[in-house]
């Protein structure tokens, strides 16, 4: 049993045999996430992960499929670090996964520098917001803008976490891109992989995944790029077997 609070739900997360607490007034998880928990690298065996900005545990509860390793989400708004812990405990995944509630630049701090194989962080994608936008719904005007942590917070904060030759990935506009390559320099994170993700062919791209790797050697490679939907708006194979596997 799971106690679901005001208008929350517990959904399938896609094609896995997890369910995760969901709310369309604080937050549902979006692609965005799943392509992040997909595109990582990340230690089968054992090795220690960190996702900031986890919202409900989404990317947490995605990379326990992938991985035997110690998982640990950061997550600042204290409704949305409920729902995760409770998905958690729904998912009898407390043995493997864990949640902290609280602001991901004191973690280095609280948690130590150079401890995690792996970061991945989905952060607010937007710099600004109205005072209207704030008022509308908070929670999503801080999961969507930089209120409570900047881009380079995140960045800084990841490098301070992860290990020496330790990768961190994350999901973000491509808009942003030069911002996050100079980001991740200025702290020691080499960008190794980048992937573009298109909505259709024929469109812009509108998603960025970027992998890098502390104290890595200049050396990106460009991956093929995603394509999300076909000409008929169903997803693409390719898309397809990422949310899905094989199943």
């Amino acid at each position: 049993m799971v106690n679901l609070k005001n208008d929350e739900r517990l959904d399938y997360l896609l094609a896995e045999d997890l369910k995760i607490i969901q709310s369309p007034s604080v937050f549902a998880f979006s692609l965005d996430a799943v392509l992040l928990a997909r595109f990582v690298y990340v230690p089968i065996q054992k090795g220690r992960l960190i996702d900031l900005c986890s919202g409900n545990g989404v990317i947490p509860l995605f990379l326990s499929l992938r991985t035997k390793g110690s998982i640990t989400g950061v997550e600042i708004q204290e409704r949305l670090y409920d729902m995760a812990i409770r998905s958690i405990e729904y998912n009898q995944l407390g043995n493997k996964l864990d949640m902290i509630h609280g602001d991901l630049k004191d973690m280095p701090a609280l948690l130590g520098h150079g401890k995690y194989d792996v970061v991945t962080c989905n952060p607010p994608y937007f710099p600004t917001s109205s005072k209207e936008e704030i008022n509308l719904n908070e929670h999503l005007a801080i999961a969507r803008h930089e209120l409570l942590c900047t881009l380079d917070d995140a960045i800084r904060v990841s490098s301070q976490l992860v290990k020496q030759g330790g990768k961190v990935a994350f999901v973000h506009r491509p808009g942003r891109l030069l911002d996050i390559v100079e980001s991740m320099r200025k702290y020691s994170l080499e960008p190794k992989r980048i992937q573009f993700v298109y909505p259709k062919a024929g469109k812009e791209a509108n998603t960025l995944l970027v992998e890098a790797i502390k104290g890595g050697k200049p050396d990106l490679k460009i991956l093929q790029p995603l394509t999300v939907y076909n000409e008929d708006n169903e997803y693409t194979p390719e898309l397809k077997e990422i949310l899905y596997g094989n199943k």
